[in-house]
């Protein structure tokens, strides 16, 4: 089942975009210690590696498992479509959301780009619109920011 209320998990975004490359075959294994052969997203965390979509959470962990945050979908997908030559110069000013302060520095650049593309708007919260950069990202959501991405993001 699709479960579009459960939460995203970080071998799944990788999976969702290796699949949407066309499952690119890939030239090395890589070495991180919590994926495995014959796990449903190693492949996809290989290519990713190899491909500098993503480097993990350090200490050679990649955290397949683990909720993938509305920061860390936009870095992933700011590193898949620099990786393809694809426009990433756009920015915008996140200081118009009040929680804009709680952006990690790693991924202010990345979010601020994602903003700009219509991929990550923003959650209403008690009323407010928030960025919320360390929420998880259901299913839903990660579908809605892949198809803006499909539809937004040009070379």
């Amino acid at each position: 089942t699709f479960s579009p209320n459960r939460q995203c998990t970080r071998g799944e975004i990788i999976t969702f975009l290796w699949r949407a490359a066309g499952s690119p075959q890939t030239s090395t294994i890589a070495v991180i210690e919590d994926i495995a052969p014959g796990q449903f997203y190693f492949d996809a965390v290989t290519w990713a590696a190899e491909n500098g979509v993503v480097s993990g959470i350090g200490g050679g962990r990649f955290a397949p498992n683990s909720n993938v945050t509305r920061e860390q979908t936009a870095e992933i997908l700011y590193n898949y479509a620099h990786s393809k030559g694809y426009d990433v110069s756009a920015r915008a000013d996140l200081t118009v959301f009040p929680d804009a302060g709680s952006v990690s520095g790693w991924a202010e650049k990345a979010l601020s780009w994602a903003n700009a593309a219509g991929l990550i708007n923003g959650t209403v919260r008690d009323g407010q619109t928030i960025l919320d950069p360390q929420g998880s990202a259901a299913r839903q959501q990660v579908a809605t920011i892949l198809m803006n991405f499909c539809q937004n993001v040009k070379k």
